[in-house]
């Protein structure tokens, strides 16, 4: 007798956002000038998201990808942003008007 297949059910959507802009919330709101560290923004986002209990897990692997990606920077045991920063805005230059030749 030939087993057929088990029923996929859909997961609940997570009641947080992405990890990525967790972490980008949490390095921001500490605002540590050498950049913080994996607990502290273990800390931070317990302390403000409703997370699962294996959440610590999923943390060091973001953390992991978004270091490889260059969205964040790792100095020694601390994370800062990378190009997960808001993107500078451009200067428009105005060119001078050329000088008219006699």
């Amino acid at each position: 007798m030939p087993r057929t297949p088990a029923r996929k059910t859909k997961k609940a959507a997570p009641s947080h956002p992405p990890y990525a802009d967790m972490v980008k919330a949490a390095i921001v709101a500490l605002k540590d000038r050498t950049g913080s560290s994996a607990v502290a923004i273990a800390k931070y986002l317990d302390g403000n998201y409703k997370l699962p209990d294996t959440y610590k897990k999923s943390l060091s692997l973001t953390l992991k990808k978004l270091v490889e990606s260059g969205k964040l920077v790792k100095v020694k045991a601390s994370y800062k942003l990378g190009s997960l920063k808001t993107e500078p805005k451009k200067k428009v230059v105005k060119k001078k008007p050329a000088a008219k030749k006699k």
